[in-house]
């Protein structure tokens, strides 16, 4: 009785991989053991890869270009919060400001021979002055100064000058008596000082340029990397 050799089952075919799997994809056949690609599809493939890699650094340009752009956003926000912080009560200060004013003109309105003969308007105006006081260091604690102008040169960009005086002994250009007093909120003016300005008198000296301080020599290095003149115990 003949038995029957069972056949074994097909096996599936491996996926093609490396060239084969590429060529594949391309819509080539794949390449035999001992076939080499066409130089058609080697061509195609190449030009493939030139195109993807054009568009991979397309891609990444976009892409730092886009993360710059969202950097410096952020930092223009940031810039604006903290300026936006920094001088947000300058409209308050400037109401305050218009207080001390006040108080100073009242102040200006009392005589001293007036306070010397009587204890009360004496009393009423020191009130005022501790007042005064006060204010001001509120300002000053909250960043607030005033601007130092009586007998300096004018600063357009701190004076508005509303007269000009003839006076021959101080240089022209000096601010010789103060109408209103200037204020800033830390670097930035909120209120121009009012002042009259002197004429006719000789020209302002510039100011001498500050001495430069040299740098400082750095020290030397020997060949091992240290300082010269100090020496390093290696014994331990």
């Amino acid at each position: 009785m003949t038995q029957e050799i069972p056949v074994p089952p097909e096996q599936p075919e491996a996926p093609p991989s490396g060239i084969d799997a590429a060529l594949a994809a391309a819509g080539y056949a794949p390449v035999g053991e001992d076939e080499s690609p066409a130089p058609v599809a080697v061509e195609a493939l190449q030009t493939r890869i030139d195109a993807l890699e054009a568009e991979l650094k397309t891609v990444r340009a976009d892409y730092l270009r886009a993360l710059a752009e969202s950097q410096n956003a952020q930092s223009r926000a940031d810039r604006r919060i903290e300026s936006n912080t920094k001088y947000a009560i300058a409209n308050f200060a400037k109401d305050l400001i218009a207080v001390a004013d006040n108080l100073q003109r009242a102040l200006q309105h009392v005589p001293a021979d007036a306070r010397e003969r009587n204890e009360m308007l004496n009393g009423l105006a020191t009130g005022v002055e501790m007042t005064e006081k006060t204010l001001h260091d509120v300002l000053e604690r909250n960043g607030v100064t005033r601007i130092a102008s009586l007998q300096q040169p004018f600063d357009p960009n701190l004076h508005q000058a509303v007269q000009e005086m003839e006076d021959p002994s101080v240089p022209s250009g000096t601010v010789v008596q103060v109408l209103q007093e200037g204020f800033l909120l830390r670097d930035r003016l909120i209120r121009p000082a009012m002042v009259i300005v002197s004429r006719g008198g000789p020209k302002r000296q510039a100011a001498p340029p500050a001495p430069e301080t040299p740098p400082e020599p750095l020290p030397e290095r020997t060949p091992e990397g240290g300082e010269a003149g100090k020496h390093f115990d290696t014994s331990a």
